[in-house]
């Protein structure tokens, strides 16, 4: 089967930008951006039933490896951001999310981005070749495999 022709599974999460994300002029700091992609994917976990502690607790981590942001706009302090986050499947054993960020109200596009992420034993940080057995089941109930 054909994996990137399959679905794609996504959740969308509004996030408040806080006072303490912005710079004196009131525009939010580039770097926060990527904060927002955590708040992605920990709404994507909570839907989906793949959340940081459902690694750790199997014995896994899941560290970024690469991730990648395109600012379009500026968000402000006081906006409302709607984060879209999409797991992207492949064969390999990593996590590949891709995001977009939209203003709250107006839907305009802020900000593109996508993050890998890799499977290492929580206990030796040993990289992991293939994928662990209960991602592999997970991935199958969604129809990934």
């Amino acid at each position: 089967m054909n994996i990137g022709m399959q679905k794609e599974l996504s959740v969308r999460a509004e996030v408040l930008v806080r006072f303490n994300e912005a710079d004196p002029l009131g525009i939010v700091w580039h770097g926060h951006y990527i904060r927002y992609f955590e708040d992605g994917r920990e709404f994507f976990g909570d839907q989906y039933g793949i959340g940081y502690l459902d690694f750790y607790n199997r014995g896994f981590i899941v560290p970024i490896v690469s991730i990648q942001c395109d600012y379009k706009r500026s968000l402000r302090f006081g906006d409302r951001v709607i984060v879209e986050t999409s797991y992207l499947p492949c064969e390999a054993a990593k996590l590949h999310f891709q995001y977009r960020l939209f203003k709250s109200g107006t839907g305009e596009l802020v900000a593109t981005g996508s993050s890998v992420q890799v499977f290492l034993d929580r206990e030796s940080s040993t990289l992991q070749l293939s994928n662990p057995p209960f991602f592999e089941d997970w991935k199958r109930k969604q129809g990934f495999t």
